[in-house]
């Protein structure tokens, strides 16, 4: 029996020895992240869509905020604008997205708005928005050669495709100002000379809501980490939309090779395993992308040789009106195939809603949403949900 005692206290002592070892490899190991349910499914390690705090990717957690707050060294404003495509008639659901943005951001850096429209704007419209905002406002009219329909699309073949496409179900595709905005916001916005001599921009649109506190300068950060693109949310698809998208990209991969980037995404674009039968359906594009309705971007990306050429190659297939091609699709495969990887970040900590669905992080600066939550409304919803398969990817850059 004397000996009993000391056994078993040494058994005690490797059993709590063995928990802390875990507990250190697994707050340190890749997050398993999964869906079940219309839940996120948590496992036994961190999930990042609900817990960034302790991740070794998520810089701006642990902070260096300081770094970027109001009367840092670096808090002077950088080359950088809001940026906001809206119609007269929107006024009234922007001035709220304005308020949110203005509350938990940029009244600590006052960051200019210009707001794009291919019509002049109002009086009201721009008394409205400048009394919302201490920053200097600018109204842009979107030049008609912009805008319009290019000559070398075929209006009756426009009009038969898109009843085609309303009738599959497809929203807006009946509508030639989506298609028309669609295209401008893929290869005319940065083009516009208002904005040419503009570095970063950060994409606002009306409806949607902002949920936390952001502390530092995004621009600065964007700028001093290197990062071409952020974003919040990462979807599906729908592949009816854009069947011919991918074989055009395709294309113009096999007459550019040179312009693959070597360290891409190409696996997080055509994956197949989540939603296989949009896989199929896209010709081999997985319909996984950057919802594009929240974005921060580096110009020069879109300014550049490889994306203007990209642009070009898919202006002249005819997509954009005679499917429905996105900006969000658009946007997103070329950041996969021509951009580095480590340069798209994912603003985890900007807590987002574009209805229906939400990036809502697990902060004490975020208020008026759920920790983790992604839709609203149905279950069915959450399906939608591609960031599983980033996150498996490309990771939390």
């Amino acid at each position: 029996m004397a000996v009993a005692r000391p056994i078993r206290l040494l058994g005690a002592a490797t059993i709590i020895l063995v928990l802390v070892l875990v507990f250190q490899l697994t707050k340190h190991s890749t997050p398993l992240v999964g869906l079940k349910g219309g839940k996120l499914n948590h496992g036994m390690m961190r999930d990042p869509l609900l817990d960034p705090t302790g991740e070794p990717e998520g810089k701006l957690w642990r902070a260096e905020e300081n770094d970027y707050a109001p009367g840092s060294k670096n808090s002077a404003r950088i080359n950088a604008t809001l940026l906001s495509l809206v119609r007269n008639e929107e006024l009234d659901d922007l001035i709220p997205t304005m308020r949110d943005l203005e509350r938990t951001w940029n009244h600590k850096f006052n960051y200019p708005w210009m707001f794009f429209n291919d019509k002049p704007f109002t009086e009201e419209f721009k008394k409205r928005t400048q009394a919302e905002t201490k920053a200097k406002c600018y109204y842009e009219q979107v030049p008609k050669e912009h805008w319009n329909m290019p000559d070398w699309i075929n209006k009756e073949l426009f009009e038969e495709s898109a009843q085609i496409l309303k009738e599959n179900g497809i929203q807006y595709s009946d509508k030639i100002s989506y298609h028309q905005m669609c295209r401008w916001n893929s290869g005319m916005f940065y083009k516009h000379p208002a904005l040419e001599n503009i570095r970063y921009y950060w994409r606002v649109e009306p409806k949607v809501q902002f949920f936390c506190n952001v502390d530092y300068d995004v621009f600065r950060y964007m700028q001093d980490n290197n990062k071409t693109y952020g974003f919040t949310i990462n979807l599906f698809d729908a592949p009816e939309s854009m069947p011919t998208l991918w074989k055009e990209t395709q294309k113009f991969l096999a007459a550019h090779p040179d312009y693959l980037s070597e360290n891409n995404m190409m696996e997080w674009l055509t994956d197949d395993q989540l939603r296989p039968e949009h896989t199929e359906k896209a010709g081999g594009y997985s319909t996984c992308h950057f919802w594009s309705n929240f974005e921060i971007g580096d110009l020069d990306f879109f300014r550049s040789q490889k994306y203007e050429d990209y642009f070009n190659h898919l202006d002249r297939a005819g997509g954009f009106f005679y499917e429905r091609w996105g900006d969000a699709p658009v946007h997103s495969i070329a950041l996969g195939l021509f951009e580095d990887a480590s340069r798209v970040h994912w603003f985890r900590d900007i807590g987002y809603r574009h209805i229906p669905y939400f990036n809502c992080p697990n902060s004490p600066k975020c208020s008026g949403c759920t920790p983790g939550q992604f839709y609203a409304g149905e279950p069915f919803l959450a399906k939608e949900d591609c960031r599983p398969n980033y996150f498996k990817y490309v990771g939390t850059h």
